[in-house]
């Protein structure tokens, strides 16, 4: 399930959206300008849970920043194409509600936040890890879980693979949104204490911290749980 866009207005530029995929983007090709130093680069910004938590440490060439501060740098860091293209379809489609409800300074720190805790969930959740963790889906899980307390009924337009043919359907958000963590709760549970590929840990962390802080974030006059648009007859789905 893909999604393509929303049918959710907003009323202010969202600029700080803007500014975190350009930014991402501008990383990703400063990436790939260091050619055979990408690898370098992801284990010197990337978030590597064993160095963290002071089980290993990185040799001192590759100790650019304080541990910590790989809690931050890893979330601007993209392994492939396809890695930065789907997280900023999402922070796309979805960041822009959220910055709207929020306001340019709060939806900034909430973005952060969100990101914080989800490496940390994946940290935890795979403490001996050596393998650096990079991306800036843990903070887009929280974006998604904000969206989906604020704007349940907003329609998503979403893309689903049959067979070799593509459909597409809208599709409210909770139900788009809720099959997404579902997804991450049962890929993570399938992962059977592998350290590597898909960082699931992160995804959920982000996406609870969403669902907790945007009560805290959100503007006063902007409500939770937002019902359907008067002008949307159509199916509940």
């Amino acid at each position: 399930m893909i999604p393509l866009h929303d049918d959710n207005p907003t009323e202010i530029t969202p600029y700080v959206t803007l500014g975190l995929i350009v930014l991402c983007t501008l990383v990703f090709f400063a990436e790939l300008a260091a050619g055979p130093g990408q690898e370098r680069m992801v284990y010197s910004l990337g978030l590597i849970p064993s160095v963290l938590f002071g089980h290993r440490e990185l040799a001192p060439a590759l100790a650019l920043v304080p541990p910590v501060m790989t809690l931050v740098t890893s979330m601007f860091l993209h392994g492939g194409w396809m890695h930065l293209i789907g997280n900023m379809l999402y922070l796309w489609i979805f960041g822009n509600n959220v910055e709207d409800a929020m306001g340019h300074g709060r939806f900034t720190l909430f973005y952060l936040l969100c990101g914080l805790a989800a490496a940390m969930a994946q940290a935890l959740s795979h403490p001996d890890s050596d393998l650096p963790m990079i991306g800036a889906s843990g903070a887009i899980s929280g974006v998604l879980g904000a969206y989906v307390l604020l704007y349940p009924h907003a329609r998503v337009l979403v893309m689903i693979p049959i067979g070799f043919l593509l459909q597409t359907v809208s599709l409210r958000a909770v139900w788009v949104l809720g099959f997404w963590f579902l997804m991450q709760v049962l890929s993570s549970a399938l992962e059977k204490g592998q350290g590597g590929g898909v960082a699931f840990g992160a995804h959920i962390g982000g996406f609870v911290a969403g669902l907790l802080l945007v009560p805290l974030f959100k503007q006063r006059h902007v409500r939770l749980l937002q019902p359907p648009h008067p002008d949307d007859g159509r199916d509940a789905w």
